[in-house]
């Protein structure tokens, strides 16, 4: 089964360089873990139903409790990965802008834990944001995401590829 996910990458310069803002995975399967743990805000949504754009704006809202910062969208491409039967591709934009992480009001989702127990629980999509230089972000991405950051660097350097 093929799984569309669309998302934003928002990222702001600073003295120090470009940040990007990523959302460590809520939920007890990644509350003890960092690396690998941290995602752009996206989420998934049916072609033909909506678009990538509409789906990536609606999913930021709904993972951070805050609309998309204004500014140009900035076209990433597409990533995939998974495996087996669950293969994912995930369409990113970047936009510049300055978000508060402690404004951040995630939504939830609800899951069986413990596992086979029967209970449901009620878990944040994303349990904490940071701002985060890239070199930093990169290990804490998830694998498939991670070539989104050197797209957006070459985006800014002005040595991204012609499509």
């Amino acid at each position: 089964m093929d799984v569309y996910s669309a998302g934003v990458l928002v990222f702001r310069r600073g003295e120090a360089g470009i940040e990007v803002l990523i959302g460590h995975m809520g939920g007890p399967l990644f509350a003890k873990k960092d690396e690998s743990a941290w995602s752009i805000p996206k989420g998934e949504y049916e072609i033909g139903v909506e678009s990538a754009e509409v789906a990536a704006a609606r999913e930021f809202t709904e993972e951070l409790g805050l609309p998309v910062p204004d500014g140009p969208w900035i076209a990433l491409g597409d990533v995939q990965y998974g495996s087996g039967s669950r293969r994912k591709t995930v369409t990113v934009w970047a936009v510049e802008g300055d978000l508060d992480p402690d404004a951040v009001v995630p939504g939830t989702f609800t899951m069986e834990w413990p596992p086979r127990s029967g209970r449901l629980g009620e878990f944040p999509e994303i349990d904490r944001v940071g701002w985060f230089a890239p070199a930093i972000a990169e290990p804490k991405l998830v694998k498939g995401q991670r070539p989104l950051l050197q797209r957006l660097a070459e985006h800014l350097a002005g040595t991204a590829p012609t499509p």
